[in-house]
């Protein structure tokens, strides 16, 4: 015990851990938890073994994190954070990271029960099952509040525990709160690690750095999109590691992140919201660099199965990326109705706007759709609010409606969406045949918006474009086609006069993180580890930092 190394074999004699699985209470100032926080032996390497060693010890380690569970406030001193953040465990800070990251990106499938570890020898066991039998339930028991159990996880959860379970430790510690006067170690590992293949990487300054492969991580992200945990590890890397940003922003087959994460907003009546948000803002993350928002429309896709609404046989990741959010954007708008997901939404649209190219025609005629439905809405809510002023003046004693505020909101958002489609007619108007086509056909929608206060400037360049281009093919009496309309469409975006055109700030929109971002956060990850945790279950009664209908 202590400085000294042990084997394996000496486990059933060590008075510690017969003290640790014993049935009488250790006083939590006890010295007893240094010299067990201090322990060491000699790790079998047998392969199967070491798996299930790996996979006990990380399960411990969220075993006593998991005390947050119980608290309703977020804590930020307990003996595990002191042990954490100060002790000896500060050293092997960027190891124990480095070998988390490593887990998951393995996805190594649990061995076979046979090769077990602590197998019982007969019927009874032999005394080593015994006391690593009563070391498990003693923990489990005091650090669940006796809810002992076991709760069925996903299919890839239980086939590679090893994985799910190091990365739901790793989220724990990367959003432990900082010490009174220390940084969070945990996260300054995670946001300055570099790329195996950086040659300046072993120079680097920073506090517990290490490299890895960014190739094996990207893939393995990539991969396991489907889960919470491995959206959330992703949005910490892309919004914290500035090299991992970089490298991802630098890849060429960007669709291979870019379409679980549309996935996942495709089917958002499937997922928690939480889960929904992180997807957005890594999208808006992503829609912070120009490079990323003219690349994707180079990428070409063909028959994507998942988008059941129409069959699209070839359309660009561009193109379906629009399309996904403004279908999340009508989703929110029949149904939770969240202003801060219409914002982060929109938000993603603005920043490509200007990169828009080669729209799909069902791309471009699902943005005017969208405004289509948002002047719908406006006219509703002004009417309402005309009907309710009438109403309190017949009955001066009834509460008024506040329809101003909705209003408001509506407006707000109309105004954004004329924003967009005003920065993709002022910059790539000539890459964009489609959307002044659609334009053209739903012009009606636009004449209301003309003289209103609130978008008299933004509807200046719309109904300079409008009118330059109606003129072309409204002619009594001829029947265009949809190619011909098309073909004038791309003949006179050479000859519209651009310097008609009303110069506006360029739609730049940038992801900013809460002030105190631990308050969402930590019971976020909580919440993943209660659902996620491979054979851990804390009884929901005792549940305190977070409700059971919100995880």
């Amino acid at each position: 015990m202590g400085a000294a190394s042990s084997s394996i074999r000496d486990l059933p004699e060590n008075e510690y851990l017969k003290k640790l699985s014993g049935r009488e209470a250790i006083s939590e100032n006890d010295p007893f938890w240094n010299q067990l926080l201090s322990f060491s032996f000699t790790i079998p390497t047998n392969r199967d073994i070491t798996y299930s060693i790996s996979l006990e010890a990380v399960t411990t380690l969220v075993v006593f994190l998991s005390c947050q569970l119980f608290h309703k406030e977020i804590l930020r001193k307990s003996i595990i954070h002191k042990y954490l953040m100060h002790g000896r465990c500060l050293s092997y800070t960027s190891r124990l990271v480095k070998t988390l990251l490593y887990n998951f990106i393995r996805q190594e499938r649990s061995p076979p029960p046979s090769s077990h570890v602590f197998q019982p020898e007969s019927e009874g066991g032999g005394l080593l099952y015994g006391i690593a039998s009563g070391v498990a339930t003693g923990l489990w028991t005091v650090f669940t509040l006796g809810g002992v159990g076991s709760k069925r996880a996903s299919q890839q959860e239980e086939s590679s525990p090893l994985a799910n379970q190091s990365l739901l430790l790793l989220l724990i510690l990367v959003n432990l709160t900082d010490a009174a006067d220390t940084p969070n170690p945990y996260k300054q590992s995670v946001v300055s690690f570099k790329n195996t293949q950086d040659s300046t990487a072993l120079s680097s300054p920073t506090p517990h750095a290490f490299q890895i492969n960014f190739n094996s991580l990207y893939t393995t992200l990539c991969e396991q999109q489907n889960s919470d945990h491995a959206t959330l590890l992703l949005y910490t890397l892309l919004h914290q590691n500035s090299n991992v940003r970089t490298y991802m922003l630098a890849r060429t087959d960007m669709e291979n992140l870019v379409l679980p994460i549309l996935e996942i907003l495709y089917h958002v009546e499937e997922r928690n919201s939480h889960h929904v948000y992180m997807a957005l803002i890594i999208l808006l993350i992503l829609t912070e660099d120009d490079g990323f928002n003219q690349s994707i429309h180079e990428v070409i896709l063909k028959n994507i199965t998942w988008y059941s609404e129409r069959v699209l046989t070839e359309i660009s990741l561009g193109s379906l990326l629009i399309l996904v959010v403004i279908r999340t954007i009508q989703y929110n708008m029949t149904r939770t109705r969240d202003k801060y997901l219409h914002t982060n939404c929109l938000a993603a649209l603005a920043n490509m706007s200007a990169q828009f190219r080669s729209l799909h025609q069902y791309a471009a005629q699902r943005i005017i759709s969208l405004f289509s439905l948002l002047s719908k809405k406006h006219n509703k809510v002004l009417e309402q609010a005309t009907q309710s002023l009438r109403s309190s003046l017949s009955a001066a004693d009834s509460p008024l409606p506040d329809y101003a505020q909705d209003l408001n909101v509506i407006e707000e958002v109309i105004r954004m969406m004329l924003e967009i489609i005003n920065s993709c007619l002022t910059n790539s108007l000539h890459h964009n045949p489609n959307l002044v086509y659609a334009l053209l056909y739903k012009r009606d929608l636009f004449e209301q918006f003309r003289s209103h206060p609130s978008f008299q400037d933004i509807m200046q360049n719309i109904d300079l474009v409008i009118s330059f281009f109606s003129s072309r093919i409204d002619h009594p009496g001829a029947a265009l086609s949809v190619e011909r309309v098309l073909e004038i469409i791309k003949q006179g975006a050479v000859a519209l006069p651009k310097a008609r055109l009303r110069k506006f700030p360029e739609l730049k929109f940038k992801y900013v993180e809460e002030e105190q971002p631990e308050e969402f956060f930590i019971p976020y990850v909580w919440s993943l580890v209660y659902n996620s945790a491979v054979a851990l279950y804390w009884n929901p009664q005792d549940i305190q930092l977070f409700t059971r209908d919100s995880d």
